[in-house]
């Protein structure tokens, strides 16, 4: 299998089917990225098409320093910061909802829950408080654990992602960790006991 960087350098010398396998390895995740991350009334398809196009276009000076990953990222990132910065309104992360009958991008669910629709409420319901959580963490925080725990993405990619060091990357990350199970406990999801 071609490694990402592999493909956009084939991408840059013309081969169109190179920049395919990435746009189809990645359009999912990116997707639910944009969708976490922008206002509720933002064009989520719109924004879409347009990352990509700055891929493409940016496709000339790409270089291998980083990831493909790290790079993708960062140009959805940073066209995201650009429409915050247009309304004057904070960037929104929002997890598991749906939007035109599309596949929710927030928490996977455990396969045998169709079964168990008790097992499906709870979840339903934890994922509610999760992300109601998620809105009351600090920003920084809330970035740095999403791109962790939903994209994956190793400290490392994060750090070159949003352009601070790794050791504040894993900072945001636990205090992120500490201030979800402090929301959580507040709203009764977790025992006032654990620690």
């Amino acid at each position: 299998m071609e490694t990402d960087e592999t493909l956009m350098l084939a991408y840059q010398k013309g081969d169109v089917r190179a920049f395919e396998v990435l746009f189809s390895r990645y359009q999912r995740e990116i997707y639910g990225y944009l969708y976490r991350n922008l206002a509720a009334d933002q064009n989520k398809d719109e924004a879409f098409q347009e990352v990509f196009y700055r891929v493409i276009r940016s496709a000339p000076t790409y270089t291998v320093t980083a990831g493909f990953a790290t790079w993708l990222y960062t140009i959805a990132r940073n066209y995201c910061i650009d429409l915050s910065r247009k309304r004057k309104l904070p960037m929104q992360n929002r997890l598991d909802t749906k939007e035109s009958g599309a596949e929710s991008d927030g928490i996977e669910t455990i396969p045998d829950l169709k079964t168990n629709p008790h097992k499906e409420m709870g979840l339903k319901s934890l994922n509610e408080k999760l992300e109601r959580a998620l809105t009351l963490i600090n920003p920084d925080q809330k970035e740095v654990f999403l791109l962790r725990e939903k994209q994956g993405l190793s400290f490392e990619d994060i750090a070159q992602i949003v352009g601070v060091s790794q050791n504040t990357v894993k900072s945001r990350m636990r205090y992120a960790a500490l201030a979800l199970r402090d929301e959580l406990k507040k709203m009764g999801v977790l025992d006032l006991e654990e620690s």
